[in-house]
């Protein structure tokens, strides 16, 4: 199988040299220099993978990160100028599975989505199957990537996915940001301890009651965090 990519970057010189790149090692590489243009690819045959820039002429490369999880469930990696931790943390925060800044090393990019495309094939994440939690007020099933809270569907980006999974694996169990960055992403990278931070927090807002309460995630002070949801039976969930 030839894995397509979608490159959205309005710099020609650059889109040619990640395409070049890319297509070396065997990829197909679909470019698009607007969101405009972007969204109708994506719509038309969604791609493996996005490699995306963040500003765009048209919409900013936010917004279009949004628009493009909700079309499909692939991966995202965030391509710019913008270096802050603060503007890494809110790129991941929307969903970016990478994030590379601007001077970069098309070797590097090449192994990042390489690294990328590995993870999101990954099947081995903790929960294994359908389990209920504290008498069926949550639920996950791996299956069908679905979590209902009290019988109603909530929807996670992927990458909180992943990690909702590696926590609800192992109730009562503590995890590090950089285990749970481990775990759950692949590899340890810096840049996402923090972001970590983000994930848990969106996660939070659609899966507790209370999010600055939490009864399922909480939050173990100088370390990381815990699931402490109870594990009901594991059958298969209605």
């Amino acid at each position: 199988m030839i894995h397509s990519i979608l490159v959205v970057e309005d710099d020609r010189k650059i889109a040619r040299i990640v395409r070049v790149y890319l297509e070396n090692e065997g990829l197909r590489v679909k470019t698009a220099e607007n969101a405009k243009d972007a969204l109708d690819l994506a719509l038309k045959e969604p791609p493996s993978l996005v490699i995306l820039d963040l500003m765009l002429p048209d919409m900013s490369g936010e917004e279009l990160c949004q628009e493009l999880k909700d079309i499909g469930d692939f991966p995202v990696i965030m391509l710019t100028a913008k270096s802050s931790e603060e503007e890494r943390v809110a790129g991941f925060a929307l969903g970016a599975d990478d994030y590379i800044v601007k001077p970069f090393s098309p070797r590097e990019m090449v192994a990042r989505v390489k690294a990328v495309m590995k993870r999101a094939r990954r099947k081995d994440i903790s929960v294994e199957g359908p389990m209920s939690f504290n008498n069926g007020i949550l639920t996950i099933d791996t299956r069908s990537y679905e979590i209902k809270k009290k019988g109603f569907p909530v929807t996670l980006t992927p990458t909180e996915f992943k990690i909702f999974s590696v926590l609800a694996g192992l109730p009562g169990k503590v995890f590090t940001r950089s285990a749970i960055v481990e775990h759950a992403l692949g590899y340890t990278f810096e840049g996402y301890e923090r972001s970590i931070d983000a994930h848990i927090k969106n996660i939070r807002q659609k899966i507790e009651d209370d999010p600055r309460n939490p009864q399922f995630i909480n939050t173990v002070y100088g370390v990381g965090y815990k699931f402490n949801g109870k594990i009901d039976v594991k059958k298969p969930l209605g």
